[in-house]
């Protein structure tokens, strides 16, 4: 243990022991003792010499709570901190503790351009090579208030060893693996949204595929989610797949199959945002715009 230079060091004898051969009593005559030492936990305190009075209890050292399953202490009065119930895992972890999430509500009308201070949670839809992720972190970084992202594809990548790679072919272990990766990000957003931050997630999600599609995001989030389509033109997407390594890139031929699925959300009801000719900034401004006109115009879905 180090000290500060110039502070005084602390006996070398341990406390309530001065000099050695000469009792505390003689060193500090007209001081009161040494405060008296605890007795430790379950151990009965020592009694007082013949002729001598009890110590006092120790001052500003309020009793303790018998531990879960043990007998209280001598002199417990019964007050301070309930004990909890035996083997009840206790502690802190230094985290807030999440308040259970519910269904996600409307959120109330921003009061100026765009969503300004509105809490929400929103879906980004569109196919492979649209823009959703770049756009919804840039968009969810640009707000100005605690916003966070969250991206279906790399959750149901958290699966290392089996992942179902829907490129090797959709089955039912793959089905099974997105089910639950939209659950868990159903569960996030709702979290976050209970403490106040909002929310953006992507996913590709087909108009023909209500089992897997926006029916499941509505039950796992709720009502107030807000859905919004990107979708450029097919030489748009198939120019940034083929930026693209590794498993987030897809042939051509599986690229314009998704992207004439997507086409079934014309006439939906849902907005969208065709970004061919609009750089990642200026989407972002568009799909604040969207958003703000679909707070205060909810489309039924």
């Amino acid at each position: 243990m180090q000290h500060a230079v110039g502070a005084p060091l602390p006996p070398p004898h341990g406390p309530g022991i001065g000099h050695v051969g000469r009792p505390y009593q003689a060193q500090h005559a007209g001081h009161p003792g040494p405060p008296p030492i605890s007795p430790p936990p379950g151990q009965a305190p020592t009694p007082p010499a013949p002729g001598q009075a009890p110590p006092p209890p120790a001052q500003g050292r309020p009793q303790q709570p018998p531990a879960p399953g043990q007998a209280p202490q001598p002199g417990w009065s019964g007050t301070g901190p309930t004990p909890p119930p035996a083997g009840q895992v206790t502690g802190h972890t230094g985290h807030v503790q999440l308040p259970p999430g519910g269904p996600v509500p409307l959120p109330a009308p921003p009061a100026g351009s765009g969503t300004g201070g509105a809490t929400l949670a929103v879906l980004l839809i569109g196919p492979a090579g649209a823009g959703k992720t770049t756009v919804a972190k840039l968009w969810a970084a640009r707000r100005r208030v605690p916003t966070a992202h969250v991206s279906l594809d790399d959750v149901r990548e958290w699966v290392r060893s089996g992942f179902a790679d829907p490129q090797a072919g959709w089955n039912d272990h793959s089905e099974a693996q997105y089910r639950l990766a939209r659950r868990t990000c159903g569960f996030a957003a709702r979290n976050f949204l209970a403490n106040g931050i909002s929310c953006i997630l992507d996913d590709a999600v087909f108009p023909d595929r209500p089992v897997v599609g926006l029916g499941g995001w509505k039950r796992h989030v709720g009502p107030g989610l807000l859905p919004v389509v990107l979708l450029p033109g097919l030489e748009i997407v198939l120019e940034r797949n083929a930026a693209r390594s590794g498993n987030r890139r897809l042939s051509d031929e599986e690229v314009a199959r998704i992207h004439g699925r997507m086409a079934g959300w014309y006439g939906s009801g849902l907005p969208i945002i065709d970004n061919s000719t609009y750089d990642v900034e200026t989407t972002a401004r568009v799909l604040d715009d969207v958003l703000a006109r679909s707070i205060a115009s909810p489309p039924a879905w």
